[in-house]
């Protein structure tokens, strides 16, 4: 049996999503709830790094995640506070170093993430660095156990749609379940819970509801996580990346289904598909990649 989240959504949070009246395609009036969407200026001690679009939810979280995987926060660097203005709609991180990132923020690329996501051009010097555990394994029936329970678990998607989630994951247990309205916050989210909580990344495994794109590599490896899943698909340069940095990449992992493009010698096929279960109906995960 899963045991409980550490962390997982709140669909019901009323700050989270809001009802809309509008009318349907045989013109009758419904009501459906929509997620929110607000900015989150985020600055290092003194400097205005970036602003995020957001649902708000743990800006702390997202502000230690989105430095750490930029290389912002260096591993020794230790965090004296974090302040969060719900009002100014900004949130500080402090650190005992002092931190000048002025040319690093003139380097920017915009990413194909939902939201408009942002990476700064030397990420990649960090990527190259890191080698990720090689005796790490992924078992097909801790897979089949994993994307059953995530896909039903009550979340914000299920409520009002228009949201991406990720999940950090050990075997078969889902631990930490965040969404947001672009997957990078919610990757960021994952790592700045992971960072304030010192959690190893050696044994885990990262779940994501989105594509599988360079970015979503880039940091689940800046992370330090040897496993990387997804229930849609791939992009070349995101497999690429992974084969290149040796990361366990599974896609359009639904059901019984799954594709590996990068680690396979990592997962041990355990599990009969036929005897793992159909994706369950009225999970409200889109069935089509397209849409994904």
């Amino acid at each position: 049996m899963t045991a409980p989240y550490i962390l997982q959504p709140d669909p019901y949070n009323p700050a989270l999503s809001t009802s809309v009246t509008g009318i349907d395609h045989t013109g009758a009036e419904v009501d459906t709830r929509v997620v929110t969407e607000k900015p989150l200026t985020l600055f290092l001690n003194s400097q205005e790094v970036v602003t995020m679009m957001t649902i708000g939810d743990h800006p702390d979280l997202l502000a230690v995640g989105y430095l750490k995987n930029q290389n912002m926060l260096a591993p020794d660097d230790v965090i004296t506070g974090i302040e969060y203005d719900d009002d100014l709609e900004v949130v500080i991180v402090r650190t005992e170093r002092e931190t000048n990132f002025e040319d690093k923020l003139k380097k920017k690329v915009r990413t194909s993430g939902c939201a408009q996501g942002t990476v700064f051009g030397d990420v990649m010097e960090g990527f190259e660095t890191i080698d990720l555990p090689k005796d790490a394994r992924l078992k097909t029936s801790w897979l089949y156990a994993l994307t059953r329970a995530i896909n039903t678990t009550p979340s914000l998607y299920l409520e009002a749609g228009a949201i991406h989630g990720c999940v950090l994951c050990r075997h078969d247990q889902p631990l930490v379940y965040m969404e947001d309205v672009g997957r990078h916050n919610a990757v960021d989210k994952i790592a700045g819970w992971m960072e304030l909580n010192k959690v190893p990344a050696e044994d885990k495994i990262f779940y994501t509801t989105g594509r599988l794109t360079s970015e979503m590599v880039i940091k689940t490896v800046m992370m330090g996580i040897p496993i990387l899943v997804s229930r849609s698909g791939f992009t070349a340069w995101g497999v690429e990346l992974a084969q290149q940095a040796g990361l366990t990449l599974i896609g359009r992992a639904r059901g019984k289904r799954f594709v590996v493009l990068s680690g396979s010698e990592r997962i041990d096929f355990d599990m009969d598909p036929a005897l793992a279960d159909d994706e369950p109906r009225g999970s409200g995960r889109k069935g089509s990649e397209k849409a994904e």
